[in-house]
């Protein structure tokens, strides 16, 4: 087997065990009691879910070792399109036609950017260019989280901008995890260690940035953002700087442009049917309309519906009431109370290393007590 055929199916693999993990998760989040809301230690299925969600990691790293950048990282925002069908299968959610148009149309452009990419040897940058991207990355990171600053007047440009800026640390992370894969080849070295420490500073800033672009402008707009940018740019700096080529010289560029953009396209879809669809839940959760024409609270059922749920003030709430808030223009972030309408409490933790968001995940509770005079 070639390495870049070995780097496809492990990338196909690391996805499917995402999408495992995600929908695992989902459910042990749904059923766990109020005491064991951030880590049920003692749940097998719990750690099967982290099992799956290391197994994915490792193998998006191996596969970055032994295959393109341009195509490991765009093959990684299949986490969303696998998790269509396994939710439909092993849980029984229904996704709507536009969840399937949005599978279908990523599924396309990115089988067809698969079909274009041309073999070549695994590369690694040198010492000046890791420091040169490092700097550039930093550089352009922090300008974005200053112009979203300038903006907090413009909640949706800020929300952009930020989630730019958080695609662009996830996106770069991946690049300087490839850099150190491909070094590991050859045996592990002491001199990988700045990268990284890069690595660690990259993701978790990418994590950060991402809770920060959803404040105030709802999710749709920031999570479309991130799921493009994040192997967009992870591609560009395959292209330029590891010497990563399309076949069918300009002319396959150009067609790998364009399937870029339909599996774009299909990510973006797919993000927006999933809030849409968590939002309905949220309105539909509440009342039942009555042959009158009335509103009256839904009966319980013997097996609940399973929805993805969010730790807000220590305790589990459905997120589709979160997104339901964020839809509306409400905020969701801080104390329910006017007395403290610029409470920290957190919403989502962000993906894995291409940064694919599917299942939101709780979070420690970090809410801010103020004290009036």
């Amino acid at each position: 087997m070639s390495a870049l055929a070995l780097s496809v199916v492990l990338s196909l693999v690391s996805a499917v065990a995402y999408a495992a993990g995600a929908i695992v998760q989902e459910r042990v989040a749904v059923s766990s009691p109020d005491a064991e809301q951030y880590a049920p230690l003692r749940r097998a299925s719990w750690w099967a879910a982290v099992a799956l969600n290391g197994l994915g990691g490792l193998l998006h790293v191996v596969a970055l070792a032994y295959g393109p950048l341009s195509l490991v990282q765009p093959l990684g925002a299949l986490t969303i399109v696998f998790a269509l069908p396994m939710a439909a299968l092993f849980v029984g959610r229904k996704a709507g036609a536009t969840a399937w148009r949005g599978a279908i149309m990523a599924t396309v452009g990115l089988a067809g950017l698969l079909s274009l990419v041309g073999a070549s040897d695994a590369q690694s940058l040198s010492t000046p260019q890791r420091i040169t991207v490092a700097v550039v990355t930093a550089g352009a990171v922090v300008a974005l989280m200053a112009a979203g600053r300038a903006a907090h007047r413009h909640p949706a440009v800020r929300s952009v901008l930020l989630a730019t800026a958080s695609g662009i640390a996830f996106g770069m992370s991946s690049v300087f995890t490839k850099t150190v894969a491909v070094d590991w080849t050859g045996g592990v070295s002491a001199a990988d260690v700045p990268s990284l420490a890069v690595i660690g500073v990259l993701a978790t800033a990418g994590i950060l940035l991402s809770q920060a672009s959803y404040r105030g402008a709802g999710l749709a707009a920031p999570l479309a953002t991130l799921t493009v940018v994040n192997p967009v740019v992870a591609a560009a700096v395959g292209i330029t700087m590891f010497g990563e080529t399309f076949r069918y010289g300009s002319t396959g560029t150009l067609l790998a442009l364009g399937c870029g953009v339909v599996a774009a396209g299909g990510l973006i879809l797919l993000t927006t049917e999933r809030l849409q669809a968590a939002r309905a839940e949220g309105v539909d959760a509440g009342a039942v309309e009555t042959s009158e024409g009335g509103l009256e609270e839904a009966a319980v059922t013997a097996e609940p519906v399973p929805v993805p749920v969010v730790l807000r003030k220590g305790t589990l709430v459905p997120a589709a009431d979160v997104l339901v808030a964020a839809a509306a223009g409400e905020t969701v972030h801080g104390d329910d109370t006017p007395d403290d309408p610029d409470g920290d409490a957190p919403v989502f933790f962000h993906g894995s290393l291409y940064g694919g968001a599917y299942i939101p995940m709780p979070v420690v509770d970090r809410h801010r007590v103020r004290i009036k005079s």
